[in-house]
């Protein structure tokens, strides 16, 4: 001990003994938290070695610094940040399956705000660990158990480490392209990168490849457009005449449901439906609903399932588009061309903060006229939950503005109640509902949180029924990304039925799918379950289509799912992808009847390659798009650029009179169309919160800064 002591106090022994340290706790990360599919003695052996060179390498950089009240606290600083972006890195990594980009970051900003509570549990015990080492070194350096060296390393000695370091990550990445070739080059799987070369090194790769991001946008011309243009015009789908113009006029509601996948529909737990009144939408005779229906979010979650169907372009392969893009990004998404082509008002209700996933600037980029966020509601006590406020009241107060808006309007609801971690105070959870006994938290509070989202919903037809308000409307129900993460779909086997010891990643890909249902009172009782296969990308232009309005001018990515050239490949992410035959994913094809490896003929070989190919390039022409802002280069017929500074959030109950009383007679809103009388009181809710003034809840509340310029 003594000797080990003695060689801690010296400066190199110091260095080894944290990047021992760090290269044990990474090992830790590896084996405990993260998920790297690492195979056979070589990969476990290069995932062994992979933390030390560019660890190694970093905190090298201390040496350069010749006097000891220096060198000490560079390093231990460097250590530190080190150890907070794995950590962070694993928090990400719980909730997403994935590692942070330099995109997230940048973004953590705009997204940061609602995220404590998810944060919190998304922590376990063991997260000590990652913390003991440098809280231990730090007391006995007050201590003096460790004594810092006033003997400088030489300017030799100190690059010396810093070439072996280097030379020993050219080893690391050696040995990663003998086990996957083009490891760098393809990066179609950021797992590969940090099960290769380490979070650092991923980091730092991520960064380089973000400031090429930024130069291709700073350089970007007006003929990139016409690859994009030319792909488009060639992958549009002709509407289906029978399906054409059947909502036309109509009012659009759309209702994004929260982390809600398609497996809940007519599930049932304990004898139970988990949402009884989804599953009477579902197969009601006015409903066209859609059963191989897949989310195909990235890192962005939500933003991006917003994006893609605000637009018909896919979100970015690295962080959300909203976050890092929006801000400045041309769109020509559906608020702007309903209104431009029809006349639509355009409003979303959530109950989160406006700058949550930076829509309060995103939105006024698409063109949306209001956005009542959660300065306009209570959102006090125990109404809101970390995310925002609790669904059943964010459907019963936006009424209040929602009767004011000028019709035909497009509206979107923003759910948060079934949100990660799924959790819901005893008062809002039905006392009838038995949930699952799974052992997984998780998976058990989902469908508890899940069955009160229904009954939600439940409410909010009541009320459009009791308006009148359902018979000139389509109400869209989406689910925008999985609830139950891959990493947690072995224990959500056992309630649907499955050996979890049987699962594999075909299993994980078939969950990726969410609902989708257009519901048309009205519509001449022509609904029913259609099986062809879309992704999110595709909504856009089957909307306007049932709204009369043809996308052929437009630049989308998806095609109209009713119809008959209907693409049904559906590109993930990630690159992998679904048909209704054959799913690829990660590279290995999958026989969707048999959910076993595929034994394919030479003529399927070929329509797979294909279809591979479709995916690469409809995702690559996306990327494009929107990482260099090519729209700005594009005008089409009808279409004139949105202005956001034409846009304001605030006061918005109050411009929505002010429109009614200029309007008069010509008034179209539901407060107008009902006499000028309110219909609030038709809204019927049983939330225990709607009669609490106040609470001395501990819970986090959601607040905004800008609430007050109301």
């Amino acid at each position: 001990m003594k000797k080990l002591s003695k060689f801690v106090d010296t400066r190199i022994g110091f260095f080894i003994l944290l990047v021992v340290l760090f290269w044990l706790k990474t090992l830790f990360a590896y084996f405990t938290d993260f998920k790297l599919g690492a195979e056979g003695i070589f990969q476990y052996l290069i995932l062994l070695i992979n933390p030390v060179p560019i660890t190694a390498l970093i905190y090298s950089i201390a040496f350069y610094f010749k006097r000891a009240r220096f060198f000490y606290p560079v390093l231990m600083g460097l250590d530190i940040a080190n150890t907070l972006l794995l950590y962070l890195n694993i928090i990400y990594y719980r909730e997403f399956t994935d590692f942070m980009t330099i995109a997230t970051m940048t973004g953590y900003s705009k997204v940061n705000q609602g995220l404590s509570g998810s944060s919190l549990a998304l922590t376990n015990v063991h997260d000590l660990f990652y913390w003991l080492d440098i809280v231990i070194i730090l007391i006995l350096m007050l201590m003096r158990k460790i004594h810092f060296d006033p003997r400088a390393v030489s300017s030799k000695l100190a690059f010396a480490f810093t070439s072996m370091s280097l030379t020993l990550f050219g080893i690391n990445l050696a040995f990663g392209e003998m086990s996957r070739p083009q490891l760098l080059t393809r990066t179609f799987d950021r797992t590969y990168i940090v099960k290769y070369l380490g979070i650092d090194a991923f980091t730092g790769y991520d960064a380089v490849k973000s400031q090429h991001i930024n130069n291709m946008r700073q350089s970007a011309t007006k003929s990139e457009l016409l690859k994009v243009k030319k792909f488009t015009d060639k992958h549009y789908a002709a509407p289906n005449p029978k399906m054409y113009g059947i909502a036309k006029g109509r009012n659009v509601i759309v209702i994004h449901l929260e982390s809600f996948q398609q497996f809940l529909i007519d599930k049932k737990v304990n004898g139970q439906e988990v949402t009884p009144f989804l599953n009477s939408l579902y197969h009601g005779k006015d409903t066209y609903a859609f059963d191989n229906f897949f989310h195909q979010v990235g890192q962005g979650k939500t933003s991006d399932a917003e994006n893609m169907l605000e637009t018909s372009t896919f979100g970015l392969p690295q962080g959300s588009l909203f976050a890092t893009l929006g801000s400045d990004n041309t769109f020509q998404g559906a608020p702007a061309i309903l209104n431009q082509r029809a006349g639509y008002t355009s409003a979303v209700f959530h109950g989160n903060v406006a700058s949550f996933w930076n829509r309060n600037n995103v939105y006024k980029n698409l063109g949306y006229q209001y956005f009542f966020d959660a300065s306009y509601f209570d959102t006090s006590g125990d109404k809101a939950t970390g995310y925002g406020l609790k669904d059943k009241l964010l459907f019963k107060n936006s009424i209040n503005y929602l009767q004011n808006l000028q019709q035909p309007f497009y509206t979107k609801f923003i759910t948060v109640t079934n949100h990660f971690p799924y959790s819901l105070d005893d008062e809002d959870k039905d006392p009838n509902f038995q949930t699952t006994n799974t052992g997984n938290t998780t998976v058990d509070n989902y469908f508890v949180t899940a069955h009160y989202l229904d009954q939600s919903l439940a409410e909010f037809f009541a009320y459009l029924q009791k308006t009148g308000l359902d018979k000139n409307s389509v109400i869209m129900i989406y689910g925008d990304h999985y609830g139950i993460s891959n990493s947690e779909n072995k224990a959500l086997a056992t309630a649907l039925d499955r050996n979890p010891d049987d699962w594999t990643d075909f299993d994980n890909a078939q969950l990726q799918r969410v609902p989708l249902m257009f519901v048309i009172p009205g519509s001449g009782g022509r609904g029913g379950i259609y099986h062809q296969y879309g992704g999110e990308v595709d909504v856009l232009p089957t909307l306007l289509h049932l709204l009369g309005i043809s996308t052929k001018r437009y630049i989308q990515f998806g095609t109209d799912l009713f119809s008959n050239h209907h693409s049904q490949v559906v590109a993930f992410r990630n690159r992998d992808f679904v048909t209704p035959h054959f799913s690829s994913i990660s590279g290995i094809i999958y026989n969707n009847k048999t959910g076993k490896v595929a034994k394919l003929t030479a003529k399927q070989k070929k329509r797979l390659e294909k279809d591979q190919k479709l995916v690469n390039t409809e995702l690559s022409l996306s990327d494009s798009l929107n990482e260099k802002n090519l729209l700005r280069f594009y005008h089409p017929k009808g279409f004139k650029k949105v202005n956001p500074a034409n846009y304001n959030y605030s006061n918005g109950l109050k411009r929505e009179k002010q429109i009614e009383k200029k309007l008069g007679n010509k008034s179209t809103s539901i407060f107008s169309k009902n006499g000028n009388r309110s219909t609030v009181d038709d809204y019927s809710t049983d939330a225990p919160e709607q009669n609490h003034s106040s609470t001395d809840s501990n819970r986090i509340k959601i607040t905004n800064p800008d609430a007050n310029n109301k």
